[in-house]
Order: structure tokens, then sequence, then C-alpha cells
């Protein structure tokens, strides 16, 4: 019986269907759950054996699927390379261990059939993860580590100086924004849709980060697919777009973000929030008593709020954030003149080296937008390093942020300048804390998992 179930396990794992994989599994549970229940009488003690040979392997906490040990010739998550990750069983007669190393492989190949075949599309204007500044790319990679890591097989494409555990499929050698030949940056990502979807058929779930441009490939193809969307969508030619595609399956980051559209009859498959890896964020004790603003220089981010409200509030404010060429008139003629004071200090753009220290040493996290903004990445990021936030009441903001909890809420300048005055009252642990509960990459995987659960078996869609 147990050639036979083997032969089935071997049919079922070169099956592209992972619905016919899923019942293949279930079958062979149920006929390994018979031979054991059979074989009870006869042996307890071979029961034990088959049990530990199906939970030697640790299954983390918190998780849906397990981390299974990498492959030969793979490093698991600290570096180093592992074989079958099994703990040593205990001393047994050798009669009984050919059946006990049996099960084992048949627990090895149903974990294998249960994990997911994952393309994920991402834009190439900066590499995943960015080495400055990028919020939609580092999110990419955050989500894409989390699942290499719980074992599925994940294919990113994106530019060629991507750094990832997974296999990269790269349209261009490099990130466009660095590339001076990149005139047209909209032909790049065209051959990047034409690759994936020319392969449609080799995944289970295709998941992409390009905003609306992959809408009218994910019609052509049977593989569910699905579009996190990590930009506004209150731009009158946004809802356009929205409507004609009303079949196609798209991921929100906030609540907040759906507004603009919420009349449109759109096919939600739901809302997950973005997560960080909490362990590259240490807390930190803000005793560097300034605030911080950091991301990008633009007239919706309002760094000329920002300075204001520090200069009421008499705190020093650090200004680490790029200027994109569209926005250099902006900071030449806006911004540029208001840094002339001794208590404004801009630093320019930084990256992930220096970014956890920045937040980790501020007072608070200083996010004065004048947009509905999608997320707000750097809120997270700050609240994973202990440092409050004090923000405007726009897009997210309410969704993220819980007054006297984790920030604090205004809308005047006055009112962010009062709020950098009392802003230490707020609890630094209670921000890490609310990091770890609702911003872990762990949360964001498990949350994307129930979407494509969802999308598998055909459930309707808001």
């Amino acid at each position: 019986m147990f050639v036979g179930i083997v032969a089935f396990l071997l049919v079922t794992l070169t099956e592209r269907s992972r619905r016919f994989r899923v019942l293949a599994c279930a079958s062979c549970a149920g006929a390994v759950a018979l031979v054991a229940l059979s074989r009870v009488y006869l042996d307890r003690h071979w029961l034990s054996d088959v049990i530990g040979g199906f939970t030697s392997a640790p299954r983390p906490a918190d998780r849906h699927l397990a981390e299974p040990a990498a492959p030969p010739g793979r490093s698991g998550r600290d570096g180093a390379v592992r074989s079958s990750g099994a703990r040593r069983a205990p001393t047994r007669d050798r009669a009984q261990m050919p059946q006990l190393v049996h099960h084992r492989t048949l627990a090895i190949g149903l974990q294998t059939i249960l994990c997911m075949r994952i393309a994920h599309v991402a834009p190439l204007y900066e590499r995943v993860p960015p080495r400055l500044y990028g919020g939609t790319e580092r999110v990419v990679s955050h989500l894409v580590e989390e699942q290499v890591a719980r074992g599925h097989e994940v294919t990113l494409f994106a530019s060629g100086d991507s750094r990832t555990g997974a296999a990269i499929v790269a349209p261009v050698p490099r990130a466009l924004r660095l590339d001076a030949t990149a005139s047209d940056q909209l032909a790049p990502h065209m051959i990047e849709l034409s690759q994936v979807f020319d392969r449609a058929a080799d995944f289970d779930i295709i998941h992409c980060h390009v905003d609306y441009l992959a809408f009218p490939f994910s019609r052509l193809v049977a593989t569910p697919t699905v579009h996190t969307l990590h930009g506004r969508l209150d731009l009158p030619h946004t809802r356009g777009v929205m409507a004609h595609f009303d079949d196609v399956s798209m991921v929100s980051i906030s609540d907040a973000q759906r507004r603009p559209v919420e009349d449109l009859p759109v096919a939600w498959a739901g809302t997950v929030y973005h997560g960080l890896p909490l362990e590259t964020y240490p807390v930190g004790t803000g005793r560097g008593g300034y605030l911080a603003f950091l991301g990008r220089i633009s007239p919706e981010k309002r760094p000329d709020l920002a300075i204001e409200a520090a200069r009421r509030a008499g705190v020093p404010l650090r200004i680490a954030a790029k200027v994109d060429p569209v926005d250099r008139p902006y900071f030449e003629e806006e911004i540029e003149p208001l840094l002339n004071d001794p208590l404004v200090e801009y630093l320019g753009e930084i990256g992930d080296a220096e970014k956890a220290a920045f937040l980790g040493d501020a007072l608070a996290l200083l996010f004065p937008i004048d947009w509905p903004e999608p997320f707000g990445l750097v809120m997270i990021e700050a609240l994973a390093c202990g440092t409050p936030v004090i923000a405007r009441r726009c897009g997210s903001v309410g969704e993220i942020i819980e007054p006297g909890h984790t920030g604090l809420i205004a809308d005047t300048v006055e009112e962010l300048a009062s709020a950098a005055r009392r802003i230490d009252r707020i609890d630094r642990a209670a921000c890490r804390r609310e990091a770890e509960t609702r911003f872990s990459v762990e949360r964001m995987a498990d949350d994307y998992e129930a979407v494509y659960a969802r999308l598998e078996a055909g459930a309707a869609l808001a």
C-alpha cells in the first residue's frame, strides 16, 4: 500500500492544478490514518512513531503553514545550510525504522503539495528591496521573503539588481530610476507582464503590484490573479479604469483607500495592511529629542507644515527625504528657503541602514500630509521603533494611529505644534506592541494566504 501511495504522490506533484493536489493530499492523509488505526491494536508504539514522524519538525506559532527546512544546497533564515530538519528519533528497533522513514517521507510530500506556486509582479522603477526610498518595492520584498521562508515556491518578476531568496525573472538589468538610458518606462513593464502571463499555467496565484497595468492581462488567463493597489484612487482617470475592470480581483491596503470608488462595483478580495519584519526594527528611546520627517519632499507630504509646527513648538526637526525630479522646483522654491533655521536640519535621502536609528531616536514622527494617503508605511515603521506619530487627519491615518495610544492626530499647524509639546505622554512600549499585533510581516502573509485561498475556491468577492 505504501508503494501505491508514493506513486500517487509522484503523479500528484507533477499535476499543475493545485486544487487537484489538495484533494490528493486529503486522500493520502485518509489512507495513512486508516493504516495507522489498523495497526494500533498490534503495536501501539508504531502509532507513536507515525505521529512523531508527522510532528518532528517544529511548527512556528501563529502561522498557517509550517516553515520547512531548506532543501539541500539552500540556506535557511539564519543562512545555515540544513538537511531534512527532523529531530533525531528516539532509539528504536531497526525493524521499525523503515516504516517510520516511509511515513516521514510521506509527510514531507504532503507538505510540498500544500505549498503554493506564487508569482509576484513588482514595479521596475526601484529594485526589490529598494536601496533607499520605495514603499511598494519594500512591501513586496517583505512579503516575498516571508512566503519563501514558509516553503512556498515564489517567482519574483522585478529588476535584475533586486535581492531575494525567490527565483527571479528580470525584464531589465537594473531599476529604471537609476538607468539614465530608460527614457520609456512603460515599455519594460509591457515586457514584464508578457513574461508573467505567458507562464500563467506555471503558477497557482499571480500577485500583481503594478496598479492597473496588469488588469487586461489577468482577464486572459485561467490562473487566479490578484492586484494589490498601492496608490491613490481619487484621480479622475482611475475611476474610469476601476469601473471598466469591475471583474478583476483587487486588494486594498486600507479601507480609506477604497472611499473614492466606494460607489463602484469593484471586486474587492480584501483589505490587507502592510507588515514589517519587526526583528529589523529595534525599539528606540527617543533620546535624540527631535521630530522626524521621513520620506519624500512633495506638496502633498507638506514638509512646510512640518517645519512651521516644529518652529512653533520649539522642538528640533530633522528631515530625511528624497526629492524626485518632478518635485525639484517645489523643493527649490518653497522648501529650501525654510531650511535656513537652527531648528531644522535636512539630511537628504537615507536607506534602511540608517532608518531604524533615525526613527528610534526621534521624539515622534511628524506626518502632516495633505492628501488621501493609501497607507503610509513610514507610520508603522515608526511604531515598530516605539516612536509615536503626530499626523493630520487624512487618508488612512485614522486606521493606523489610535489617538492617545500610539500617537496624536491634529488638523491645524497650531494643533500639530501642541501635539509635539505633549507627545512624551505616549508610551513607546505601547507603540511597539501595536506594531507587533497589527503590522508584522507574519500577519500580512497570513492575510494574503487567506485571500489566495478565497480566489482559488472561486468565492464571491465584495
